[in-house]
């Protein structure tokens, strides 16, 4: 996935909005190398971060906070991890928050369990069916409260799980908005469960070479359950890695989420690609296919280039668009201890308007 600890602290606050929860769950999966390699003694070791935030969406800032992990008795199994974190950019966006991650019973149930809140400063262009006119900016005011569990199925690569989310958004009125929404859309509480089903054999949690990662969602929210109307979100995604030989590794991911029923104007799904900001193009229907090469200079040094494309479309009916959004880059991968698969590096990349710079910590994906 893509910006696994960049994301991993800022979806403490905002993953219903901004970054899947899919994504969320993976992210973590960073630190489990260091937790295994970090725990033999079998003492709980705290691990403070600093990570920058480069999204051109909310602008430049910083992630800091502790990771506490709390090993198991078999310093093989992977630890359990609590974590506390806050962070700001320079648009005025602002998030704190915590949470527990739980590998249990040898791995085989799996749980996340999360809540913070802040606010996020973003644009909206408007959703496919708009045009994506004049932008205007607005904030949102968001309280969150996360509970997962996943249960793998006998000793096999597939997990079936659920979720339930909370969240309570308030967006400040603005008469740009109004013009084009429903006012319920600036003050709701939105309350749901999930089912999650997801196959994963690859080699590596961190930097994967080899294997295949397949995911599948559906998220709704229900009035019955405390939420102010019903909609819900399908997310589907899958990556592809292939060790063609030591020197090239190519890549492929294939993704796509379907909103149902009426969300508000900000949740509904955009096309996420490297050089295109957050709700840059927003529609019902999104799909996305990128590609990324790792070419390994030394055991240490590595370059990729990643191009890919993507679509954001009004309905099913509907199902034509005639703006393609594509992404093209390059980036640079250093793997600072050989014996922990973990690459750090740098990736520039742009998009039909915007030039970006992101830090990579681990497999973008």
């Amino acid at each position: 996935m893509n910006k696994k600890l960049l994301l991993f602290g800022f979806s403490i606050l905002c993953s219903v909005h901004l970054f899947s929860q899919e994504d969320f769950t993976e992210k973590n999966e960073i630190i489990t190398d260091l937790a295994i390699n970090d725990t033999i003694e079998k003492k709980s070791k705290m691990l403070p971060f600093l990570i920058p935030i480069t999204e051109p969406a909310i602008g430049y800032g910083a992630i800091i906070g502790g990771l506490l992990f709390v090993p198991k008795d078999d310093p093989e199994i992977q630890s359990d991890m609590i974590v506390l974190a806050g962070g700001a950019t320079t648009n005025s966006t602002w998030f704190t928050g915590g949470g527990y991650f739980g590998f249990w019973k040898d791995d085989t149930v799996r749980y996340v369990g999360y809540a913070g809140g802040g606010k996020v400063t973003m644009k909206f262009y408007g959703l496919s069916d708009l045009g994506y006119g004049n932008p205007f900016y607005f904030d949102q005011r968001i309280f969150l409260i996360t509970q997962q569990l996943e249960f793998r199925l006998g000793e096999s690569n597939f997990f079936l799980g659920g979720k339930y989310q909370l969240s309570r958004v308030s967006v400040p009125h603005n008469v740009q908005t109004n013009l084009f929404f429903d006012l319920k859309d600036y003050k709701i509480t939105n309350s749901g469960v999930s089912f999650i089903a997801e196959y994963d054999n690859l080699n590596d949690f961190l930097t994967p070479t080899n294997g295949a990662k397949v995911y599948f969602s559906y998220d709704q929210n229900l009035e019955f359950l405390g939420s102010q109307r019903d909609w819900g979100m399908v997310t589907f995604y899958s990556h592809l890695y292939h060790r063609a030989s030591d020197l090239w590794v190519p890549s492929l991911r294939l993704d796509s989420k379907f909103a149902t029923g009426n969300p508000p104007f900000y949740a509904f799904p955009y096309v996420e690609l490297r050089g295109v900001p957050a709700l840059r193009y927003q529609g019902r229907i999104t799909m996305v296919a990128e590609t990324e090469h790792l070419i390994n200079l030394t055991k240490k040094w590595g370059v990729v280039g990643f191009t890919g494309i993507g679509a954001a479309f009004k309905s099913f009916e509907e199902f034509h668009n005639e703006e393609v959004i594509w992404n093209l880059g390059f980036g640079a991968r250093y793997r600072p201890i050989e014996s922990m698969p973990v690459r750090l590096g740098a990736d520039f990349a742009k998009g039909p308007e915007d030039f970006a710079f992101y830090i990579s910590i681990g497999s973008a994906w």
